[in-house]
């Protein structure tokens, strides 16, 4: 009877993360800004799961969130030390989101790979709030728990990341323009075009390249108009002769997929606004380019 008993309940146990993995999923890598971290931190909460008393768990999806989120704060605390010593700009980890639009919450926020390298500036507490409020729409008594604080504190971690984030990004385009203006971008940056260049890009642009210090990626931020679109002008001639491009989507957004023969060297991503693109960053470090190619050809 025992053995019988215990199946049926690692099933039902089993049933329940499988329902709201997607979710989980979806928490850890806003907090985290890194894929591959996200799914170590599913597989933690998963373990946590089967060895938990299951028997006074009323709530198996308020519990698994629970777990997850404290677990992606955590390591979101020692990732800021490793990040600090990364070589040139960190950006996080593209992500193919064709298949789930959402990345598992109810609505597409804090997905964008800008909107996530502004939340890296913000403690993983605020991050964790934003996420959980403006992704997951989870009621603020119910972040409050999570995070362990009082429910205005909590209020007071969204409401401060939000003017975070208004602060430092313009009115966003639809799925369409942001398209249009990646099109004339990547045509100008092919030709080095500069007048287009300085055209489509705002004052105060910034390009960033993650080699992760394995390619010849700028190890700084290129800041300014003027600065981006010499750079990139100069860039060009050795950059885009003989390479393929493959419109991708990443992070909810159309991005370029830019390879030499079989190997992907960059992905493309940008960050629009109504005032043009304010932040280019090119995804260049094997470890985060690999498991994103991987996924769109599976």
């Amino acid at each position: 009877m025992c053995a019988h008993h215990d199946t049926e309940s690692l099933d039902r146990a089993t049933r329940d993360f499988v329902t709201v993995r997607p979710q989980l999923f979806g928490i850890a890598y806003r907090v985290l800004g890194s894929a591959v971290e996200a799914e170590d931190i599913v597989q933690e909460a998963w373990v946590r799961w089967q060895t938990a008393d299951r028997t006074d768990i009323r709530e198996p999806a308020a519990f698994l969130a629970t777990v997850t989120v404290r677990l992606a704060v955590n390591l979101a605390q020692s990732a800021r030390m490793r990040r600090e010593s990364y070589v040139g700009p960190w950006l996080p980890e593209p992500v193919d989101t064709t298949a789930d639009p959402q990345l598992g919450a109810e609505r597409a926020e804090a997905l964008d790979l800008a909107v996530l390298l502004l939340l890296e500036r913000l403690n993983p507490s605020e991050r964790a709030a934003y996420v959980l409020r403006e992704a997951f729409d989870y009621p603020y008594r119910r972040i409050a728990d999570i995070l362990e604080t009082s429910e205005s504190n909590a209020r007071q971690l969204v409401s401060r990341s939000r003017r975070h984030l208004a602060a430092e990004r313009g009115e966003p385009v639809d799925s369409t323009t942001h398209r249009r203006l990646l099109e004339v971008f990547l045509a100008a940056a092919q030709t080095g075009d500069l007048a287009v260049l300085e055209e489509v890009l705002t004052t105060d642009v910034v390009s960033y390249s993650d080699g992760g210090g394995i390619r010849g990626a700028s190890k700084i931020p290129v800041i300014g108009r003027s600065h981006v679109s010499k750079y990139l002008a100069a860039f060009a001639p050795r950059f885009w002769p003989g390479v393929g491009i493959r419109w991708v989507e990443a992070n909810g957004r159309p991005a370029v997929l830019v390879s030499a023969g079989q190997d992907a060297v960059a992905l493309l991503c940008v960050a629009t606004s109504v005032r043009g693109i304010e932040r280019i960053m090119w995804v260049m470090n094997p470890a985060k380019l690999t498991p994103y190619v991987a996924s769109l050809d599976s």
